[in-house]
């Protein structure tokens, strides 16, 4: 078991077992059991990249706390939690922290050890590969800034040529 906290500094545990991956694909019609996407690293052979669930977990937040609220419902219930609640307390930092618990305990909810660990290093690359490409992007955001900020300071450069010469008014004949 997993646990994540929401915005609203509520605690949800996250549990996988049989029933609730059949009440996830139930309700949502989602595969808990499809990790897929990337041939190179799938766990059934055949997959298309981006069509895999952990995948679209990743790309679509609204996806997986639509998930988490199927698995957390019983608890949500017990506390009083509505969907819309539990939506409006999930961002940011709470969307990373559920998609890391649900995560870590989808891949140990996988029935075999092989497949587990072939889950686990699905998982793993994953975050790797998320963490390279955020690395470029800040590089790249950073270079466009910096562009930018060199473009504004040259576009205020030549204003300055030309601004009159005095600041004493011109006397009109």
């Amino acid at each position: 078991m997993r646990t994540f906290q929401d915005n609203a500094g509520r605690s949800w545990t996250v549990t996988l077992n049989v029933w609730t991956v059949k009440k996830v694909r139930d309700v949502l019609s989602v595969d808990l059991l499809d990790l897929g996407g990337d041939p190179s690293t799938s766990l059934r052979a055949g997959d298309e990249p981006g069509n895999g669930l952990l995948y679209r977990l990743i790309a679509d937040p609204v996806l997986l706390v639509d998930v988490l609220y199927v698995v957390c419902k019983e608890q949500a219930d017990e506390a009083g939690v509505t969907d819309e609640q539990f939506g409006r307390a999930m961002a940011g930092d709470a969307i990373d922290g559920a998609t890391r618990a649900f995560l870590e305990e989808l891949a140990d909810f996988t029935p075999s050890p092989r497949d587990r660990a072939r889950a686990r290093k699905v998982i793993e690359a994953t975050w790797k590969l998320i963490d390279r490409a955020q690395d470029v992007l800040d590089a790249k955001a950073d270079g466009e800034i910096e562009r930018a900020a060199e473009a504004a300071l040259s576009a205020l450069g030549s204003l300055s040529g030309n601004s009159p010469a005095s600041l004493e008014p011109t006397p009109v004949p």
